[in-house]
């Protein structure tokens, strides 16, 4: 098996990775180096949690020679400005014996402390694309200097809606580069991106897109409504003691609250939350006080947990189901790292079906129900949000039995059952078809009087 010491760094960049404690590369490590140190465009595919950053990071540096340059060498873009600070923070550690000048640019800050720190020179600048876009459209960030672009995260900057971003910053840059790419996935945004501004980039891939990783045990349970979700998480969390540091996710940043009152009187001060609703420094002490053991859990989003590298997750927790599969495959990626098991334990009501189908078919396997202990209060009330949503939306859609592959078996007897939590069944709330005619009467004769 190869260790950094076959990768022939320099000294200082190999004294850091000594004192950081890391003696062998991870696959992703061990694949991308070679492309990158040969200069040719890369488009990386591996899942969270695999050691992507180093990946870049490594073959960039042993190739670093001083030049006297105020613009950046290197840019990195990442969807968050978590992300941001944890990448800034890597790059430290690994140049921590090199003279390498980093900062990390991002939205929600003053932007005249950047410009300044920008106009005092920089070698590897990591921002998000909309902050990036402003201060080169001020001037302030020039890319005559660039070597080469990192876009990590690439798909999720993609679902962010930062293409517009993105794309204007590429047009900003010379095209005398190397680009390097990473993804979880590859979707058609991805695609098309690649095929706009890129020539052939070499694909190194870790896994399949969509493959789960192989040490997350996960577990599904047929749920009526959030509010027994909300029990049976309680549920878990009280009796099963492995639950130490669990990521406990919902889709926005108003279930995040409304979790977090949830849990927090049954565990008072045990759980912070994330979302983008709190301040930078909020953010940073919470993940910092569930690094350190402080606190049990997070409840976040989606968005945020793009800059939560936070290690020994044991248990991921989707309290709402991932609206997308590459977002579930993002969740269940934050437990099972470096070697260790994780579990990922997914809440599914019946409006959620469709979206979980979407995953099974991704990963071309089925996901084990597990029945709801009987000790758990089935709730019969739907929150509003729940009110609105179709109890299946996947009726009448089937899985291509020819495509779905031999892993995608027939379901099993204990599969088939939907626990429903009892009878709480609600039916349809009946309206009176409106007239808009005398709507509109009704309104004319308002305004008169």
């Amino acid at each position: 098996m190869k260790t950094f010491q076959d990768f022939d760094l320099p000294k200082s960049l190999q004294k850091a990775l000594d004192e950081l404690g890391f003696v062998q590369p991870t696959p992703i490590q061990e694949k991308s180096f070679s492309v990158i140190l040969s200069g040719r465009d890369m488009m990386g595919i591996a899942q969270t949690g695999t050691g992507k950053t180093f990946a870049y990071l490594l073959p960039i540096l042993k190739q670093w020679k001083f030049q006297n340059n105020e613009s950046p060498r290197v840019v990195i873009l990442v969807p968050t400005r978590e992300l941001v600070v944890q990448v800034v923070e890597e790059v430290e550690k690994l140049t921590q014996f090199m003279s390498v000048r980093s900062l990390g640019i991002y939205g929600g800050v003053n932007i005249n402390t950047q410009r300044k720190d920008l106009a005092q020179g920089v070698d590897i600048l990591v921002g998000t694309p909309g902050r990036t876009m402003d201060l080169a459209l001020d001037g302030v960030l020039r890319f005559d200097a660039l070597q080469k672009l990192v876009i990590d995260e690439f798909d999720e900057i993609l679902n962010l809606g930062f293409r517009v971003q993105l794309t204007s910053i590429l047009s900003m840059m010379k095209s005398k580069r190397q680009n390097i790419m990473f993804s979880a996935t590859m979707t058609e945004d991805v695609d098309d991106v690649l095929d706009e501004f890129f020539e052939f980039p070499e694909e190194v891939s870790l896994a399949p897109s969509g493959t789960p990783l192989e040490q997350i045990t996960q577990q599904l349970y047929h749920v009526p409504n959030f509010l027994t979700k909300a029990n049976l998480l309680k549920h878990l969390l009280a009796t099963d003691e492995t639950t130490e540091r669990v990521l406990i996710f919902v889709n926005n940043k108003r279930i995040v609250d409304l979790a977090y009152e949830l849990l927090n009187e049954a565990f008072p001060d045990q759980f912070g939350v994330i979302h983008s609703n709190k301040t930078q420094n909020y953010r940073l002490s919470t993940m910092a006080n569930f690094q350190s053991g402080q606190l049990r859990g997070l409840i976040t989003t989606d968005v945020m947990a793009r800059g939560l590298d936070i290690s020994d997750i044991t248990h991921v927790f989707n309290l709402q189901f991932s609206e997308s599969p590459e977002k579930y495959m993002h969740r269940i990626g934050r437990t099972g790292r470096a070697d260790k098991e994780g579990v990922a334990i997914s809440f599914v009501a019946p409006y959620e079906e469709e979206s979980l189908l979407d995953v099974e078919t991704l990963m071309n396997m089925e996901i084990d129900v597990t029945e709801i202990p009987t000790a758990v209060e089935i709730d019969e009330k739907k929150l509003e949000f729940e009110k609105d949503k179709r109890r299946f939306k996947s009726i009448g859609k089937k899985i291509n039995q020819e495509t779905k592959g031999a892993a995608f078996h027939e379901k099993k007897e204990k599969n088939k059952k939907v626990n429903l939590g009892g009878p709480g069944k609600t039916k349809p709330r009946k309206t009176a078809p409106r007239n808009r005619a005398a709507d509109a009467k009704k309104a004319a004769k308002r305004k008169k009087k």
